[in-house]
């Protein structure tokens, strides 16, 4: 659905309420160069839905959250069938009050929970870009304020890449990033072990490297990674045990190597965040905000962290990760994508600032911030059939 509009302002005006109008989307999908695998899965798409929430009184929020391809078309249509009609005449600075009414959409147990949760998150990201335009403040600074830039890393080291490990973190350092988020879990311990050192070799002390293994192995496969890593300053292994028992064995890992352990990706929820912690699994908490219902609730599992002394990550998503994460005392680092892997970021933003010294400085602008390339979406749009 598409509205005729006037362009999102920056404005800050004098109000007390922002009456929700209507909110309209563009589905986005972009092909990539090639096909990207991990442990157990491959993309070979890259999409999100640009959501905008219209108000009367004149400002329009704007976001885009979610990288789901498939079920791209299905959760542009939970937003308007079952989110738009709860939400058309309410007062977007009630954020809470807006969260709660959006939720039934997760309610349906015979779909894929992470449809609503997705169409969820498009929404609350842009009430909240909304609300920080209604009060004239970026987002970094209202969510908290502790800092304005954040350093960020790249997702990489997958099996099938065109460059070698050395030349992948050649590319990486010249494009100023401060780390890297290497792929494992898809050979055996022994042999992704002796990957990561070449990488650690190639990076240097002052580059920062964590592992992800997205779930690929049994605990011992995990513990022996680990060991044979312990001297290469591993900065947190991620995911590394199957799903079916992952907080015990994750926590088994953890006190077994002494690694900082990273999960919460595959959450769909505070709760399943707040239990992980629990049970003593992680040290880093990569919640996603686009996964599971938006910012709102990954600020809920922020606040929870800082009682068991966790750090927060986010799981990919630096549009919306930057912001959050510098926020907060205990914010590591923002991820991304190569642009090849993600070239929604490195195209869509028009304003998206350079990276010095390993950090993204975000803007103050209100709200998000970021200047959306409408040609790009023009092209990359995806209208239902």
């Amino acid at each position: 659905m598409t509205l005729d509009v006037s362009p999102v302002t920056d404005a800050a005006p004098s109000l007390t309420g922002l009456t929700i109008r209507a909110i309209e989307t563009v589905p986005v999908r972009v092909p990539l160069e090639r096909v990207f695998r991990g442990s157990y899965y491959q993309m070979s798409h890259r999409s999100t839905i640009v959501t905008r929430v219209h108000t009367e009184e004149g400002v329009v929020g704007e976001a885009y959250a979610g990288d789901e391809d498939a079920a791209l078309l299905d959760i542009d249509e939970i937003i308007h069938r079952e989110i738009e009609p709860r939400l058309v005449g309410e007062d977007a600075m009630a954020v809470e009050r807006c969260w709660s009414l959006a939720r039934p959409a997760t309610f349906d147990i015979l779909r894929d929970r992470r449809l609503g949760l997705v169409a969820c998150a498009s929404v609350d990201a842009a009430i909240w870009d909304a609300v920080g335009k209604a009060l004239g403040q970026p987002l970094w600074r209202l969510w908290g304020g502790y800092r304005n830039t954040i350093p960020m890393i790249s997702i990489g080291g997958y099996y099938d890449s065109p460059l070698s490990i050395e030349d992948e973190i050649a590319v990486l350092k010249d494009r100023g990033l401060a780390g890297m988020k290497f792929k494992v879990g898809g050979a055996d311990p022994v042999a992704d072990a002796e990957r990561f050192r070449r990488a650690r070799e190639a990076a240097g002390a002052d580059f920062a490297l964590a592992a992800d293994a997205n779930q690929g192995w049994t605990v011992a496969e995990a513990v022996t990674f680990c060991s044979r890593v312990a001297d290469l300053d591993l900065l947190w292994m991620e995911e590394p045990c199957r799903w079916h028992n992952d907080r015990r064995a994750m926590r088994d890992v953890r006190y077994t190597t002494g690694a900082r352990v990273c999960a919460g990706q595959s959450e769909f929820s505070a709760g399943g965040a707040r239990d992980l912690m629990v049970e003593g699994a992680i040290d880093v908490c990569n919640f996603d905000a686009s996964w599971t219902g938006g910012p709102s609730e990954w600020r809920r599992v922020a606040a929870m962290a800082t009682t068991f002394d966790v750090s927060m990550g986010h799981h990919e998503e630096p549009q919306l990760s930057s912001h959050l994460l510098a926020s907060i005392p205990h914010g590591l680092y923002s991820e991304c994508f190569d642009p090849q892997r993600d070239p929604i970021w490195w195209n869509l933003i028009a304003n998206r600032p350079p990276l010095v010294d390993g950090h993204i400085t975000l803007p103050d602008r209100p709200g998000l911030g970021w200047e959306l390339d409408e040609e790009y979406i023009r092209f990359h749009r995806v209208d239902a059939a």
